[in-house]
């Protein structure tokens, strides 16, 4: 028995002795595991529950206009987040969950109740960059339940749009998390987004912060800030002229550009219809909003209103492509003559139409033009003689042309979404470009451009042949307002010879002068220029109106072009309804540029003449003075010597203009009702200006002898001071057609 109990002690103690050294290693290995493979991930952890990290935001860096005007900034705002872990039960989830919702509006309950639904979890960010009345609104919301330690907030910030709609396509926004949406925002995110700051706090035993002493900061690091090449100024003329546009031809929408035609640099670009970037998606167009409220199924109504609000963001002067139409033939005409198949002296017999392959092309005067020169065909934008030129040209030359001018290639600005060609898809492929799709390319029909890709390659036939890189960002700062970059213009190649380029812009000077872009004409100033009309290939009787042009016409400086989408109304053309617009934006942009007009002196002859001072002469005396000078006078009063005038002496106002004569120191009448002065002539208009008490500004195509006038800058009905003076808008709709 002591034998049987020796070794049953023995198995017993090899057992024991088993068991530990088997445990005493999975010890070792669980320590080795825990010690060695798994430190980093501990350390980290363990340092987390001794640490509390705070983000501090980083702003945006600024976006500023050429002459330092604030377009974008970043404001003070406010993040709101949830602790889960603090929330007591079901009933109080529910409170915070609806409490927040109907606070901030755009969140609903049931999204944050999901969010805030794994009490594991300490931080919940429910919404970022909330202004400051959800902050008060909700910090009132924690005090009333005592959610002190359930709901927080947090520093923030918010992108800050001073002028709203101000160049809204161009800028673009950010969306929720700061990060660029649309536009320079979008295209530029990375270089605007700053470096964010950070607080580390120890924290005690219990969890709860400890003093400064225990506590670094990383402050945040603003991002790089830009400098736009766009102009307040100018932006504001071409999106004003844009807009009136809409308005009188109840359009779809109209774009443009104003480029400067040395460097590249765009100085205004804008698209009508825009929208407030402090408010990107609220739609605020009537007719959208009735479409919309007419879907009732919910998932129909989302994608049709994020549909709408796409659009409405849609930069139209980069992203979207249309037909030239005559346009076109500024290039077809450089082409012809650098390759020497046309010259200033060519002539051509127009007779209404051309047969190119089995076709007939008319041209839009179907009786046909008889014989012109060449500087005529541009001028009258004859179509069968730029189909001759074209077809002389051949495919082969035609297309070195098409390329050269870039309409085969994006422009390259710095902008996102820029319309991409494609071949035998926007344009006609050098392989599959017969007799038909050349005649047909040669006057700007069958194929498709972007309006950034055209105001390129009309500033490089205005600058001398120089095909430059279009750009929108100039200099790039550093937080400290230091640049750090700035953008060289960049010459992509030479197109056209000086010479060629010379001899087209004198030949546009003339379409602006006699042809088609007549109501371009701005006294003072020599203007080249083109006028295009083409039907859209998508919707029929649909039309897109266009015009492009150039100015000073001896010494191009900037172009611009006027596009205008879908223009309802008989008059639908480029010369009637393009050519006013692109006339009254330069002349305003070439005088805020201090370019100083030249007149002829048949303009001389309609020039506004010196108002003579007659305060403290007799009524009859004061009479006689103004009618000496062709000025009519108006007395207001029953005194018999005047004691002031208005205008004022040596102020400028039309010959013939009216000088208003007050009689009496206490004059209450000294304001009239303006009257209609639309529909009418220039004599016909400041006759009524005047029998009214009113002096008027002429502007357009005022050479011609066949204006009308279409628009007033005082509306009829107005209350306004006697003596003022009113803009009045003249144009002509006598040789300007272009189809």
């Amino acid at each position: 028995m002591s034998r049987v109990n020796s070794k049953l002690k023995k198995r017993c103690a090899s057992a024991i002795a088993f068991i530990l050294i088997f445990g005493f290693g999975l010890d070792i290995c669980r320590l080795f595991y825990f010690q060695v493979i798994k430190s980093e991930e501990y350390k980290t952890a363990a340092e987390a529950q001794q640490l509390s990290d705070t983000v501090i935001s980083a702003d945006r860096g600024v976006i500023y206009d050429a002459s330092m005007n604030v377009l974008a900034e970043s404001a003070s705002a406010w993040l709101v987040y949830v602790n889960p872990s603090k929330i007591k039960d079901d009933a109080q989830k529910n409170l915070v969950a609806t409490g927040l919702a109907k606070i901030l509006g755009d969140v609903k309950a049931e999204t944050i109740s999901e969010k805030i639904s794994n009490n594991k979890y300490s931080y919940v960010k429910i919404k970022g960059r909330i202004e400051y009345n959800e902050k008060t609104a909700i910090s009132e919301f924690v005090k009333e339940n005592e959610l002190y330690e359930v709901i927080g907030l947090d520093p923030d910030t918010k992108r800050y749009y001073p002028f709203g709609n101000f160049a809204s396509t161009v800028i673009g926004m950010t969306n929720s998390d700061n990060n660029g949406r649309a536009g320079i925002e979008l295209k530029y995110n990375d270089t605007l987004t700053g470096v964010p700051g950070r607080i580390i706090t120890a924290k005690d035993a219990n969890s709860g912060l400890m003093s400064s002493n225990y506590e670094t900061k990383f402050d945040a690091e603003q991002g790089t800030s830009l400098v736009l090449t766009i102009d307040k100024t100018i932006q504001y003329y071409l999106e004003k002229g844009l807009a009136q546009a809409v308005t009188d031809n109840d359009a779809a929408s109209a774009y443009g550009i104003v480029m400067d035609v040395d460097t590249g640099a765009i100085l205004a670009m804008a698209t009508m219809p825009d929208y407030d970037l402090n408010e990107p998606s609220v739609i605020k167009d009537k007719e959208i909003l009735e479409e919309l409220a007419k879907i009732k199924d919910e998932d129909e109504y989302d994608a049709a209103y994020n549909n709408a609000v796409y659009l409405m963001w849609r930069n139209r002067a980069i992203s979207d492509t249309y037909e030239p139409g005559s346009v076109f033939k500024i290039f077809t005409a450089a082409a012809g003559l650098e390759e020497g198949v046309v010259s200033s002296e060519s002539s051509y017999n127009c007779t209404g139409s051309i047969r190119v392959a089995d076709n007939t092309i008319h041209c839009h005067k179907h009786e046909g033009h008889g014989v012109q020169s060449f500087s005529e065909g541009l001028m009258n934008s004859c179509n069968p003689f730029f189909i001759t030129i074209g077809q002389e040209l051949g495919t082969e030359r035609f297309y070195k042309y098409f390329e050269a001018f870039g309409f085969t290639e994006k422009a390259g600005v710095d902008l996102p979404a820029e319309a991409t060609p494609t071949a035998d898809v926007t344009y006609h492929s050098k392989e599959n470009m017969g007799i038909a799709q050349l005649s047909s390319s040669a006057f700007g029909q069958t194929f498709q451009v972007s309006a950034i890709q055209m105001i390129t390659a009309v500033s490089a036939v205005a600058n001398g042949g120089k095909l430059m890189q279009p750009y929108v960002v100039a200099k790039k700062l550093d937080q400290d307002g230091n640049t750090v970059y700035e953008t060289t213009p960049t010459v992509k190649r030479q197109v056209i010879s000086e010479n060629t380029s010379k001899t087209v812009i004198e030949m546009m000077e003339k379409v602006v002068a006699e042809g088609t872009g007549k109501n371009a004409y701005i006294p003072g100033y020599r203007v080249a220029g083109k006028t295009g009309t083409s039907e859209k290939l998508t919707v029929d009787g649909e039309y897109i109106a266009s015009f492009v042009g150039c100015a000073p016409a001896d010494d191009p400086q900037i172009a611009v072009l006027i596009i205008i989408d879908e223009p309802q109304g008989y008059i639908h053309g480029g010369g009637a309804i393009a050519a006013p617009v692109a006339g009254s934006v330069m002349e305003q942009t070439l005088k805020y540029m201090n370019v100083e007009p030249v007149y002829t002196d048949e303009e001389l002859s309609k020039l506004n003449a010196t108002t003579p001072g007659v305060s403290g002469l007799t009524v009859s005396a004061a009479k006689t003075t103004l009618s000496e000078q062709d000025f009519t006078a108006r007395v207001v009063g029953n005194g018999e010597k005047v004691i002031s005038q208005y205008p004022i002496k040596g102020q400028s106002i039309p010959m013939g203009g009216v000088v208003i004569l007050y009689t009496e120191t206490d004059n209450n009448d000294t304001t009239s009702t303006v009257p209609d002065l639309t529909g009418l002539s220039i004599s016909e208009a400041n006759q009524r200006a005047v029998n009214s008490g009113y002096n008027i500004k002429v502007s357009g195509a005022s050479l011609d002898s066949e204006v009308v006038s279409y628009r007033q800058s005082v509306e009829e009905g107005t209350k306004a001071e006697l003596g003022s003076t009113i803009t009045v808008y003249f144009k002509t709709t006598t040789g300007v057609q272009d189809d």
